[in-house]
């Protein structure tokens, strides 16, 4: 936890960035009666009733203290944490030599298993998912268009994401999951 902290905690270099990568599936969903009419001052209103379409993926990278993001949907759902977290997807994208190189560039620093919280790329996607992905989306057509629009008006608004808590906060905020070690008075007599 505290790796991710520090570079957290780094400033901004051009020559350096900090980007976050994850990836995560979005349902979608189609409504075949349509939408409820509207009155005015009423939010949009649907129809219980909702046509599966299966699931698209979203791959999802923030460069955050610069307010620059990238998200890119997809129709095909891959498997968490086996092929797009680490050295080896390079080498499937760009092939052994090109990979060797830019993995060479690279600095890793991976979350926690329960640490999401952590990740500043899940964080962007709460901003996601509350900013586009609250409704009902029926194709991986419709994603696209959506998430490419969102992604134009938070990367227009330079909108960046400044971390706040820090390591020195994990020994006061979080103590109760550091072990306690206390000391015993040991005599040989």
């Amino acid at each position: 936890m505290e790796d991710v902290l520090d570079v957290y905690q780094r400033p901004y270099d051009p020559k350096r960035p900090i980007v976050g990568l994850d990836e995560a599936s979005k349902r979608l969903h189609a409504t075949p009666c349509g939408r409820l009419p509207l009155e005015p001052g009423q939010s949009i209103r649907e129809d219980h009733k909702y046509e599966r379409r299966g699931v698209a993926n979203l791959f999802r990278a923030i460069e955050p203290l610069r307010g620059c993001r990238k998200v890119r949907g997809t129709a095909r759902r891959t498997v968490e944490n086996l092929n797009t977290h680490g050295p080896g997807a390079l080498d499937e994208a760009f092939g052994p030599e090109e990979a060797y190189r830019l993995a060479a560039r690279f600095e890793w620093h991976y979350t926690p298993e329960h640490g999401r919280w952590l990740n500043i790329a899940e964080c962007e996607l709460a901003v996601l998912a509350t900013q586009c992905l609250g409704q009902r989306i029926p194709d991986t057509d419709t994603l696209i268009r959506e998430v490419t629009a969102w992604e134009a008006r938070r990367n227009n608004a330079h909108a960046k994401m400044i971390w706040q808590f820090t390591t020195a906060d994990t020994g006061i905020k979080l103590r109760r999951l550091y072990p306690v070690v206390k000391e015993q008075n040991l005599s040989l007599t």
